[in-house]
């Protein structure tokens, strides 16, 4: 790296160092000729450093990573001391402005990497990204949430045994670090194959919220830009409650019937083999049965929605941790 800051040109614009710049990235036009553009915030520092990605809402519903990174950018969190920082809140502006998680075909934006300049329009947005901003990018954050009603514990996920990758995890603090292979067609997954260090941050529930989350999102970025170098040092570092916990494999506890459910153990809490964590009773109040984990583990995901079927989702359980 050389001891002197270059100017970057990024998506057609121009950052001098010292420079913060507003730059767009054009992903479609609506049926009046109306320009959809995802608004990108470049910091670019006078010192030499790394650049970092912070992005949200590949998938429109997911909101808490949104707010995770509107908090880093209005409290300066974003503004590094050296390096560049590239944030991009809401990556799926179409389906944010609906409330809906994918693109109005109903294709999964995080189904199309690394996309295709003349494929669909999920393909073209991923093109876009992975052409234009990935090829400057030495580590990038991924911020997503649970889906389907289903409410995740903060959480890293990462693929690979790189020792510095997890590294960073640890550094980032939150309570647990997934080991997991990247969903094909990822972003996570276009990262891995051209080796641009990614850690993918899950938190919270869709169409939600949470400051636990959103604190726990904010506190992670400033302890790794702290690592690095980038963070200002009128910002305080938070030290992490608790030692964070790798879960190398884990299943899912699926309802044996259908009917009301009501979840009897919070997300993030240790378990007992055998213990009741459930329970699924019709509306009528003629039968209860009890959901019993497997075995000892941590629950780390939490299905929160009122009703359902039999074999859908219920909890997410450890069961192998170091």
């Amino acid at each position: 790296m050389s001891d002197k800051t270059q100017s970057i040109s990024l998506l057609g614009t121009q950052v001098a160092p010292g420079q913060s710049v507003q730059a767009r990235l054009q992903v479609a036009y609506l049926h009046n000729r109306t320009a959809i553009e995802v608004p990108v915030f470049i910091e670019h520092a006078l010192k030499p450093g790394p650049t970092i990605l912070l992005l949200a809402g590949i998938h429109g519903d997911e909101v808490n990573g949104i707010e995770i990174i509107r908090q880093c950018i209005a409290k300066g969190i974003t503004k590094p001391r050296k390096g560049t920082t590239i944030c991009i809140p809401v990556v799926n502006v179409i389906g944010y402005v609906h409330n809906q998680r994918d693109l109005p075909d109903g294709r999964d934006l995080n189904r199309a990497f690394p996309g295709k300049k003349t494929g669909s329009l999920a393909a073209q947005i991923a093109h876009q990204l992975t052409q234009s901003v990935l090829p400057y990018v030495d580590l990038a954050l991924d911020f997503h949430t649970g889906g389907a009603q289903r409410y995740n514990a903060p959480q890293i996920r990462l693929s690979g045994q790189d020792p510095e990758l997890l590294k960073m995890a640890k550094i980032f603090g939150a309570p647990f670090v997934i080991h997991n292979k990247p969903t094909p067609k990822s972003l996570r997954h276009t990262c891995d194959k051209k080796n641009i260090p990614l850690l993918l941050f899950e938190g919270g529930k869709s169409n939600n919220i949470t400051p636990l989350i959103s604190n726990a999102g904010v506190n992670g970025v400033k302890r790794l830009m702290h690592h690095l170098d980038m963070l200002s040092p009128k910002f305080k570092v938070s030290v992490p409650k608790h030692q964070t916990v790798e879960i190398i494999s884990s299943s899912w506890v699926r309802a044996g019937s259908a009917g009301m459910f009501k979840p009897l153990i919070e997300v993030g809490k240790w378990t007992e083999k055998g213990s009741v964590i459930g329970q699924i009773s019709d509306p009528y109040g003629q039968s209860l049965s009890p959901v019993l984990a497997p075995n000892a583990g941590y629950i780390f995901n939490v299905n929160q929605a009122p009703t359902v079927y039999q074999g859908d989702a219920l909890f997410h359980l450890s069961s192998e941790i170091r």
